[in-house]
């Protein structure tokens, strides 16, 4: 796991007023945690999870405030 990779991100997704489910589905799966319970489960935290799990830090704009 790359700190500043991280930070990064995190900070760029705040700044753009991207979903808060989206930026804690991603933290958790930059982190490789597992995903949250099944009721819990909403689609931009599973996408935010699977960007996060695979690495990817550009696939918020969807989940950005127009």
């Amino acid at each position: 796991m790359n700190k500043k990779t991280y930070y990064e991100t995190i900070s760029a997704m705040e700044k753009k007023g991207v979903d808060k489910e989206y930026i804690n589905g991603w933290a958790c799966g930059f982190l490789h945690n597992p995903k949250r319970e099944e009721q819990r489960l909403n689609d931009a935290y599973n996408s935010g999870y699977d960007d996060g799990h695979a690495g990817k830090t550009d696939g918020f704009t969807a989940f950005a405030k127009k």
